[in-house]
């Protein structure tokens, strides 16, 4: 392996105890670039041809309060295979924020869990408080790669072959873009959405394979809400309502304070792609909080919708947590949260919706082949939470046709990260192709980037290829195609 490092950057942070700044949750101190990676086990397939990319909150300064994960600067990690051959590199997402920061040599801004008034200057999120750390997803969209922050910052382009900062998209709206907008890989087309604590509370927008802003429109929701997430059909786009927001009363004396409103039924909102307001139809389900979709696609007059339905959105505390972190620490588990694969049917001309389990795992954080996304599909893929912690101990396949779910389980102390498919060259059908992921491993203190084999899923990975450095964990990653990121398109 041969590795060069860039100039350091400027960094304040201390070493911590706190459970999402130490362990699997340290953060990188460095960023490097990385050619000829060791291969410990297996061989990378030669028709694996493309770039995997992750999103992680990587802290780069010493809290101004409490830390919380969320808070952390954006920093996305790159492998990119080819000819059986790959190579590495990670930056930080250089977000005005991150420029501030670097220019003071420390935090400016206060986080998720203390109030606006901690903060020395205003962010630039729904929550007044927060900087733009760009740290929640990535996608790949108009040949680059695309980084958002979940309380609607902007949405920030990076080279897909460098990592370097292209910077803030011109078409960004004034209130900001949330995270996961969603990229057609049919059409080229990235739908998104953004919310915020005035009227109209909501807009959709669609930007074209060009990357234009092509649709934006406002969407009329009762108040201020907290959706994570849209998904799409061939045809459609769908928006939440959910029943967990911030206290309305609570909210008026800037206390961001997030309740679960357990009479308040979810509400679903089903529009034309590129339809007009009063196109929306809405749609009342269970409530509940879905932090993540699955996939979507219509079948006849029904649009049909897969997520992670959570059994308990606002957990107790958790037990044993370093003190005033309980809250935090059960928000983040999923063991708390209890989100299990649920399907919503919707019936656009009846109006009536109608709900399925579709299993009784504890999973979250699904991907697809993406070739398959607003499409029917048969195929997903899942992560399996540690009991406590805010990692990843376990994969899952999902066979939606069969109801089969095939597990693996890393080594004691691996994890892994969010586990997008990479269809193989020529692929000829869904599950043809591979499962990638990254690893952080506390036991050996290392990293590596996992290729499992999608047709031979309980054989565990096929190749083991080692990391130049010890990752930190964080939430979102995404697969992309050598001739999708070439084209914009892959029909």
């Amino acid at each position: 392996m041969k590795i060069s490092r860039q100039p350091p950057v400027v960094r304040s942070l201390k070493p911590s105890n706190l459970p999402y700044l130490s362990g699997a949750w340290t953060p990188v101190a460095e960023e490097v670039n990385a050619e000829d990676l060791d291969v410990i086990a297996g061989e990378i397939p030669k028709d694996l041809d493309g770039i995997y990319i992750r999103n992680t909150q990587n802290q780069l300064h010493q809290p101004r309060g409490r830390f919380h994960p969320f808070d952390g600067d954006g920093m996305i990690h790159l492998i990119d295979f080819q000819n059986g051959r790959a190579k590495y590199r990670n930056r930080w997402v250089r977000t005005k924020a991150f420029n501030a920061e670097q220019e003071a040599k420390g935090s400016l801004f206060g986080g998720l869990m203390e109030p606006p008034s901690l903060s020395t200057r205003r962010g630039q999120c729904v929550h007044p408080g927060l900087k733009d750390a760009s740290s929640t997803d990535v996608v790949v969209h108009a040949g680059a790669i695309v980084s958002t922050y979940y309380q609607c910052g902007a949405s920030h382009r990076l080279d897909a072959q460098t990592l370097e900062t292209i910077g803030p998209d011109p078409w960004t709206p004034i209130d900001g873009v949330s995270a996961h907008p969603k990229v057609d890989e049919h059409t080229g087309e990235m739908m998104f959405f953004n919310y915020g604590l005035n009227a109209p509370y909501m807009h959709y927008g669609v930007v074209d394979r060009h990357n234009k802003l092509t649709h934006y429109i406002p969407i009329d929701l009762p108040g201020p809400r907290l959706p994570h997430d849209m998904t799409f059909t061939q045809n459609y786009a769908i928006l939440i309502d959910l029943p967990v927001y911030w206290d309305p009363e609570l909210l008026k004396k800037d206390i961001y304070a997030v309740r679960y409103f357990r009479k308040t039924p979810t509400r679903f909102g089903i529009l034309p792609r590129h339809g007009t307001p009063d196109q929306v139809k809405w749609f009342d389900a269970a409530p509940t909080y879905v932090l993540h979709w699955l996939n979507a696609f219509e079948d006849g007059d029904e649009v049909v919708v897969d997520g992670y339905f959570q059994d308990d959105p606002t957990p107790k505390p958790l037990a044993g947590a370093a003190e005033g972190y309980g809250h935090m620490m059960a928000y983040l588990d999923l063991s708390s949260l209890k989100p299990h694969l649920h399907r919503w049917r919707f019936n656009l001309k009846t109006g009536a919706t109608t709900e399925q389990k579709l299993g009784d795992d504890l999973v979250e954080f699904g991907t697809i082949n993406q070739r398959y996304a607003g499409r029917p599909y048969r195929y997903g893929y899942s992560a399996v939470g540690k009991s406590g912690m805010f990692l990843f101990e376990a994969l899952t396949k999902h066979d939606l046709l069969t109801g089969e779910n095939i597990t693996i389980k890393l080594a004691e102390g691996e994890y892994a990260s969010e586990s997008p498919f990479a269809p193989r060259v020529g692929a000829k059908d869904e599950d043809d192709g591979y499962v990638v992921s990254f690893t952080t491993n506390e036991a050996q203190g290392r990293s590596e980037c996992l290729i499992i084999d999608a047709k031979r899923f309980a054989d565990g990975p096929i190749a083991r290829v080692l990391l130049p450095h010890k990752i930190c964990s964080g939430t979102h990653a995404c697969w992309a195609g050598r001739k999708f990121i070439e084209n914009g398109i892959d029909p």
